[in-house]
């Protein structure tokens, strides 16, 4: 087997093969026996059938038998012989049979060479999460505006707050303080995480594949067409919305995909594991966050 290696770009690889006579010959004949075994020919027991009959009744089906199994088997030899390390499957094409010696190319993209430094004490701010009186006020207002039109005519009181399903005025802010909070702790905490990964991603050079960050654009597209269509957003609709949310997410979808490439080798020097059910970034970004540099309250 004889195998070209040629570098496109920093993540993208093709392997251009020639396989011998020889191989393709014997791999052909390990077919036509499996195929023997099982053909039905009319006046022949199983497995009787003279070759020639065979090969011409199933001599394009062994063909394409031969080449199902012999295109893996060669890629895969020539991932181990070469040290690749490939993110997907590859992109096979010109494939060819001609004369007995069967070529093809392959088109794959490989794991980013890159190193990840400084992680360890990255400097992270966090806002406080106490919900100021204004803040309740102004949540008490909505209520009041969604009650009627008029909401000079609307006091907030203990009737004001049975009428939405509050014992009185005290426990309805009570209760609105404690949800406010733990919205403004989450929103905080996702605010602290981005930090984290801006830093990662600024701070470390790496090229990520083109068609990585494109699945990563049609995965999303997908799930959203998917979630809009469950909404009954209406189908004349439906293709505007999914195209205004792709330009939205576009820009940052690289940065998606070198945050994800960035976790994953941190997980992988750290030895960070996670049992069924956790996720392997979060678990990243909460050891990066227990070492981080604090400013500000924790």
């Amino acid at each position: 087997m004889k195998v070209e290696l040629k570098k496109i770009d920093a993540t993208k690889r093709e392997l251009k093969f020639e396989i011998s006579k020889e191989r393709v010959s014997k791999k052909m004949e390990e077919v036509f026996k499996e195929i023997t075994k099982a053909a039905k020919v009319k006046g022949f027991r199983p497995g009787k059938a003279p070759r020639h009959i065979i090969e011409a009744e199933h001599g394009k089906l062994a063909q394409e038998k031969m080449m199902e199994e012999l295109i893996p088997e060669s890629y895969q030899e020539a991932l181990q012989k070469e040290k690749l390390n490939p993110i997907d499957f590859p992109e096979i094409s010109d494939v060819k049979n001609k004369d007995g010696i069967l070529t093809f190319k392959a088109s794959l993209d490989i794991q980013p060479e890159f190193t990840v430094k400084d992680y360890k004490g990255i400097k992270v701010k966090k806002k406080k999460s106490e919900v100021t009186d204004d803040e309740i006020k102004k949540t008490l207002d909505f209520f009041k505006t969604a009650q009627g039109k008029d909401k000079k005519d609307i006091k907030i009181d203990d009737e004001f707050a049975k009428g939405l399903g509050y014992p009185s005025l005290d426990e309805m802010r009570s209760s609105f303080k404690k949800q406010m909070e733990i919205e403004k702790e989450r929103q905080n905490r996702a605010d602290v995480e981005n930090q984290i990964v801006d830093f990662l991603v600024k701070n470390t050079k790496l090229s990520v594949p083109k068609t990585t960050v494109q699945r990563h654009v049609d995965r999303l597209a997908h799930d959203t067409r998917h979630r809009m269509e469950s909404q009954g957003v209406k189908k004349e609709d439906l293709d505007k919305r999914v195209d205004e949310f792709v330009k939205k997410i576009k820009p940052n979808a690289e940065r998606d995909v070198k945050a994800y490439f960035i976790l994953e080798k941190i997980a992988q020097e750290e030895k960070i594991t996670v049992s069924q059910g956790e996720n392997l970034f979060q678990k990243v970004i909460g050891v990066l966050l227990k070492e981080a540099t604090w400013e500000g309250k924790k």
